[in-house]
């Protein structure tokens, strides 16, 4: 191509066969284009045609010359943006060519060609600011541990450093009697630096502080899950049982051996036949005045006690929940001692145990099914904190009401459905820590002539990751408030935190679920090797979102709380309740529903935390009034209650994801408030910022629905999300280790 009109061609030449494959559409794009091009003689045409024909492919050599050409252009004009910039260096004349450029650059867009993605892939040792973006923190990780540590700080660093220890060093055994025998082992180490008594009375050998427990549970869930869920029923289910449920003659008898190991035992309420429906359960104590003993018996198969951890090995002694019988008269659920095994681990007559086997995870748990046939116990070990069998042989308790005593029973445990979500948080940030830390070392791909770039600099995996990362805090802050509101509890206030409690263990564990999900995504290949931990977490906190209740029934008791406020708030749930309830809410629907607020999008305005609750507010309220109003309307219409709730079930679970979504951003807000490390409290707020406008993009569907948001601002916002991301790049690594996980517990090769 000495010619210099036909050398003007050699870019899209070479970009359509640069693959050695020229497409019909380019084919025909081409020679469209050269067709009618009047400054060309007839015979450049035909030239320019042939070298797209297929049988007169160009050769390595002419490719070769061909790309060396264009290298010459672009060092002629380093700033070229686009093909036709490089047109204008290959031509001789171009002044006499510019006059083309119009037909050039159409030319690009026909080809579907974008300039500078194209002139960056001719570019030697590019530098761009993708390439260049880094991990470079502006905070001290120390002082963001700290307040994540808060109060509980030494307790968090006591454990740590017993975790750490070689005897903790992670069993790698697949034989499921070693790796048990291992985690009862880890478990007695525990008892011993006594942890395990740590929320039972001093008097007892106890710390007396349930939230230092709640710090263990935590901070042990950095290791290895199978302790946590093992450690949890001993000290918690079954240790805690006995302190809730049972009287001082209990306390006497049982928590000092429990709080020591020496009396290994279970939390026996799940059946076959009833899993979250405890007052189902058909297990029977019927009671014997004349022997003053109940016999323990389960009279079917389907109503075996079910899932019971400590069960298949080690428990001796076990809570048992069953209906109380008194000369033939049901009681409802209480609460029983019953031995299991003797001091040489000999199951005792009457006990039918069977081990659960193989599970998806948490392997190192050994539960099993338990059935009683009549055994026989003393009266003493009826567990009489909420109801006993006085010496008449009659039933009697300080709460007359049977439903409100099984409900008060039952929130005395609500201790578990705190222990596990802060577990499952610990595991998520386990997850994030593996995934971002990898994704910061890890290269692939860059500009064409410069180095690969860092998997975390690539917008979709910023997307993908630090969005969790925002949430993760967020629930961190919130589940440091259920605590405290469980540790502060009134008894008027019990409703509302137990409501909390269950909402926010589905609500943490379904965000565990979803973000080990992502992270194994993330780490490709790596993430789905065993070695790297992400698998283990994954399926050890597969059954979080199922026990101590299923996450989709816990929702649906948030909901009816919710509901339950609403018609002490504002009466009856009829027309003129729900007036009140709307006219309440009347002065920020009107101001934030103009239409300057639903179409603003100035930065300072989307990244206003009060634009931020008042958007969720107004949707937790606006959904919450949908559905009574709903509800109102099918109960009126002639349905029972419980087939209308049934009918709106769906509309329930999003009642309590609302509400659950503005205590959430709420808390976080909160916390961030009382930062005093001003470094610190800039990079959370972003974290803030992320986990509330990424919840707003989320959810943009309904808001553009309702008319609170238009298309405009809901663009905005997702435009406002990436660029946090963005900005949170520099400081990603330093966020995730300022959860201080030990190297040992993480483990993960691709994060050390």
């Amino acid at each position: 191509m000495e010619n210099t009109k036909l050398k003007v061609f050699i870019p899209f030449l070479y970009l359509v066969w640069s693959d050695d494959l020229l497409t019909q559409k380019e084919h025909l794009v081409l020679k469209k284009f050269i067709s009618v091009q009047n400054w060309l003689k007839d015979d450049e045409k035909v030239a320019l045609i042939s070298q797209l024909s297929i049988s007169n492919a160009p050769s390595r050599f002419t490719m070769t010359n061909w790309k060396s050409e264009i290298n010459t252009a672009l060092e002629h004009n380093p700033e070229a943006r686009s093909l036709f910039d490089i047109v204008i260096e290959l031509s001789n004349n171009g002044s006499a060519i510019s006059e083309f450029a119009t037909n050039f650059i159409q030319l690009e867009n026909d080809l579907g060609i974008l300039g500078e993605d194209v002139i960056s892939n001719f570019k030697k040792n590019v530098i761009t600011f993708t390439s260049t973006h880094q991990s470079d923190p502006t905070f001290e990780i120390s002082k963001l541990t700290q307040i994540l540590d808060g109060e509980q700080s030494e307790i968090i660093q006591k454990v740590k450093s017993i975790i750490t220890r070689p005897e903790f060093a992670y069993e790698t055994s697949t034989d499921t009697a070693i790796y048990r025998e291992k985690v009862y082992q880890w478990c007695k180490i525990l008892a011993r630096e006594n942890l395990g008594n740590m929320a039972y009375p001093k008097k007892y050998g106890g710390g007396e502080n349930i939230a230092d427990y709640f710090a263990i549970m935590e901070t042990l869930s950095y290791h290895d899950l199978s302790l946590v869920i093992k450690f949890g029923v001993q000290f918690g289910l079954w240790g805690m049982s006995i302190h809730s449920l049972g009287t001082e003659k209990h306390y006497q008898k049982y928590l000092k051996d429990i709080g020591t190991l020496k009396l290994p035992g279970c939390f026996a309420m799940t059946e076959t036949n009833h899993g979250s429906n405890v007052k189902g359960l058909e297990t029977t104590a019927t009671y014997n005045h004349q022997n003053k003993t109940f016999v323990i018996n389960t009279p079917h198969e389907k109503a075996q006690k079910e899932y019971i951890g400590n069960a298949a090995i080690h428990g001796q002694m076990a809570t048992v929940f069953a209906k109380l019988i008194i000369n033939e008269v049901d009681y409802g659920v209480n609460a029983f001692v019953v031995p299991l095994r003797n001091q040489n681990n000999q199951i005792l007559n009457g006990i039918i145990i069977k081990d659960c086997g193989l599970k998806m995870g948490l392997n190192g748990v050994d539960n099993g099914t338990i059935s009683f046939d009549n055994v026989i116990i003393p009266k003493d070990n009826m567990l009489d904190r909420f109801a006993s069998v006085n010496e008449q042989g009659k039933f009697e308790s300080p709460i007359p009401s049977d439903n409100r005593r099984f409900f008060t029973m039952l929130g005395t445990l609500v201790g578990g459905r705190i222990g596990i979500p802060r577990s499952a948080l610990a595991a998520a940030k386990s997850g994030l820590t593996i995934a971002i830390q990898y994704s910061d070392k890890r290269k692939q791909f860059g500009p064409e002539g410069g180095e690969e770039v860092s998997i975390l600099n690539y917008r979709m995996h910023q997307r993908r990751l630090f969005p969790l990362l925002a949430k993760t805090y967020a629930i961190h802050f919130a589940l440091q408030y259920v605590t405290n509101r469980f540790i502060k509890r009134t008894d008027l206030e019990m409703p509302e935190i137990e409501a909390l409690a269950a909402g926010m263990k589905a609500y943490s564990t379904w965000n565990t679920t979803a973000t080990l999900q992502e992270c194994r995504e993330a780490c490709g290949g790596k993430g789905y090797l065993s070695e790297n931990r992400i698998g283990v977490l994954k399926s050890d906190t597969e059954i979080y979102t199922t026990f101590e209740g299923d996450n989709t029934v816990l929702m649906q008791l948030v909901a009816k709380n919710r509901l339950s406020e609403f018609r002490k708030t504002y009466g009856k749930m009829d027309a003129m309740g729900i007036i009140s309830y709307v006219y309440e809410n009347t002065k920020t629907v009107i101001a934030e529903k103009n239409p300057i607020i639903t179409r603003k999008t100035d930065e300072a305005h989307l990244l206003d935390a009060t634009f931020h609750l008042s958007a969720f507010e107004y949707r937790e309220k606006t959904i919450l009034a949908s559905a009574a109003k709903r509800l109102k309307k099918l109960i009126d219409g002639g349905l029972e209650p419980y087939d209308a709730f049934n009918v709106v079930q769906h509309q329930m679970i999003d009642v309590a994801q609302a509400y659950l979504d503005r205590v959430v951003l709420e808390q976080f807000i909160i916390a961030i408030d009382k930062f005093e490390d001003s470094k610190s409290k800039d990079i959370v707020n972003k974290l803030s910022q992320l986990y509330a406008l990424s919840l707003l993009d989320k959810n943009k569907g309904w808001y553009l629905e309702d008319g609170y948001l238009e298309a405009i601002k809901t663009k905005a916002i997702r435009k406002m999300v990436n660029q946090l991301c963005w900005e949170l790049r520099p400081e990603a690594i330093s966020l995730v280790k300022a959860f201080a996980i030990p190297d040992s517990c993480l483990s993960a090769p691709i994060a050390l």
